[in-house]
């Protein structure tokens, strides 16, 4: 609820203060006395644009400022709480243009950006002004209006959740059947590439000994030749060495009680002895395990070749990156055949949740179909009361694919004029006729949903006498469960206001200013009865708007 606006140097006027009530507040005045700037200046707080031009002196910042009750607006306050800003009881909504042009906006003396001002107020503040057929031509609002009626808050929730579920799934599914044709591309080749490696059965540092087994092979032949020499003058020869180193230590052996460092000489001539023994006993064994096999080595030599082609083609120089090599392809195919497996699983998911979505739906197309006739019948008849007897609202809703409101697409429809062409609103409404249609439809969806301040710019265009008096009666029901500002020209609207204010200008030092005040009920007698009759009122006059006041 809007309980107090502020407006400084805005336009002609200097300075003003209002305090509202939370019922039917009507606003009246003479013509070009400054009405409209008072809502020209409170859509600078709901996050319209602003320019120097506006300031009453050019010397000096222009500031609104609004006042808001809050305590009971849960939404409001969620939305404070995700922007960071403080929010109590009460939000101060403020607007400043400084003569340069330039505006800021603060919410609790917190800068924001217009974005967040307009996000914000949008849940505060609901203003109609006439030709503005936006917000009654915009299909969401439309759709709103349907389900406020058919109380479908709870099955909306539900349905979004799983529809986001959903959408989730979809998305998820969509990345995984990207992933899935990307893989498939190279598919066959990564599988051929493993196939050729699993195929070598390729051993950890095969071909490092390989490549040692083939010098050994290539080499048998001297290699063994040599060994069987030195063997031979190890063991065998003339004067075997091994032999010899014996004799030797004999001789030491003889002579060691002469001298105290023989015998160490002795153990020492003894253990190189022993250590030529061994010696000649490994280079045997190593004879012996050395055979001149041209098969092995052809054997080696394919094997070697296959293996040198394939650390080319990857670009490699060991065995053990090409076993890397191979589990990477593993990997790799083995995530094509789980992303088969995950897509087949995301696909089940996603029909679970496409046939919760559906299901559920079709129940709030039900809902909002069963209040289609009821709306058009009363809304009709609201029309009627309001001055359009011949104008009628016909709601189609036809089918659509599902999206996160539902299944179907919501549209009013409108003929003024019993021609039975019922066409886009859009289209044919005009801006009074829109005016009082929003009206109706507001008024019959107010005891369903928690509206904003609903603020009505000369909602009375092109109407007088009872169809004015019926538009008050509509209003002032409105202003019993929600807070309703109205500019009006009609005294039978006038009559209705739970608080009337009203607005004048006056002259100081040669420059006219806008004044508002909110009248007593003896002003307002008096006020609605010059709305009447003129300036000076009669005495019926008087009378008649007494009468109306009381009515």
């Amino acid at each position: 609820m809007l309980q107090k606006l502020l407006i400084q140097n805005y336009a002609i006027i200097e300075s003003v203060e209002i305090e509202f009530s939370e019922k039917l507040n009507i606003i009246t005045g003479e013509t070009g006395a400054g009405k409209s700037i008072l809502v020209g200046a409170l859509g600078l707080i709901l996050g319209e644009r602003a320019d120097s031009t506006v300031l009453f002196n050019e010397t000096k910042k222009c500031i609104v400022e609004g006042c808001f009750w809050i305590e009971d607006r849960k939404d409001v306050r969620i939305l404070l709480q995700e922007n960071d800003l403080d929010g109590g009881g009460e939000l101060i909504i403020r607007r400043e243009v400084s003569s340069a042009g330039k505006s800021r906006a603060f919410i609790n003396d917190t800068p924001v950006t217009l974005s967040q001002l307009k996000q914000l107020t949008s849940l505060l503040v609901d203003m109609h002004q006439q030709f503005d057929t936006l917000e009654l031509g915009d299909s969401d609002f439309q759709r709103e209006v349907m389900d406020a009626l058919a109380a479908h808050k709870g099955l909306l929730n539900n349905y979004r959740d799983v529809f986001t579920r959903y959408s989730q799934v979809q998305k998820e599914l969509r990345l995984k059947k990207e992933q899935q044709a990307a893989a498939d591309k190279e598919l066959d080749y990564h599988k051929f590439l493993y196939e050729e490696l699993e195929e070598a059965q390729w051993q950890e540092n095969e071909l490092e000994a390989l490549d040692a087994e083939l010098k050994i092979l290539s080499n048998a032949e001297e290699i063994k030749t040599i060994l069987d020499k030195i063997s031979y003058e190890l063991n065998v020869g003339e004067q075997p060495l091994v032999q010899q180193l014996k004799s030797l230590n004999n001789q030491l052996h003889a002579i060691e009680n002469f001298h105290a460092g023989i015998p160490a000489l002795g153990q020492r001539l003894q253990s190189a002895q022993i250590e030529l023994k061994d010696i000649a006993e490994e280079m045997d064994m190593v004879n012996q395990g050395i055979k001149l096999d041209e098969e092995r080595i052809q054997v080696v030599n394919d094997r070697l070749a296959l293996g040198y082609k394939l650390l080319k083609k990857h670009g490699v120089q060991t065995t053990g990156e090409l076993l890397d090599i191979r589990n990477s392809l593993q990997q790799q195919l083995n995530r094509v055949l789980d992303l088969g497996n995950e897509i087949s699983g995301l696909e089940k998911e996603a029909e679970t949740y496409l046939t919760e979505a559906k299901e559920l739906a079709d129940s709030i197309t039900a809902g909002r179909k069963k209040q289609a006739p009821p709306l058009e019948k009363k809304t009709g008849k609201l029309l009627a009361q309001v001055g359009m007897p011949n104008a009628s609202l016909k709601i189609q809703i036809s089918p659509s694919d599902l999206h996160i409101t539902g299944g179907d697409r919501v549209e009013f429809l409108f003929d003024a004029n019993k021609s039975g062409r019922y066409e886009s609103l859009r289209k044919v409404a005009s801006g009074g006729e829109l005016s009082r249609l929003m009206l109706c439809i507001k008024s019959l969806v107010a005891a369903s949903v928690q509206l904003p301040t609903l603020i009505f710019d000369e909602i009375d265009s092109g109407i007088s006498g009872e169809a004015a008096r019926q538009v008050g009666i509509i209003m002032k029901e409105l202003g019993q469960s929600h807070q309703v500002i109205a500019i009006t020209h009609q005294p039978q609207i006038a009559a209705k206001a739970y608080a009337h204010y009203f607005v004048f200008k006056s002259e100081k030092d040669g420059k006219v200013s806008t004044h508002i005040r909110r009248l007593s009920e003896p002003e307002r007698i008096d006020a609605v009865a010059q709305m009447l009759s003129g300036e000076k009122p009669t005495a019926s006059a008087l009378e008649n708007a007494k009468e109306m006041l009381e009515g």
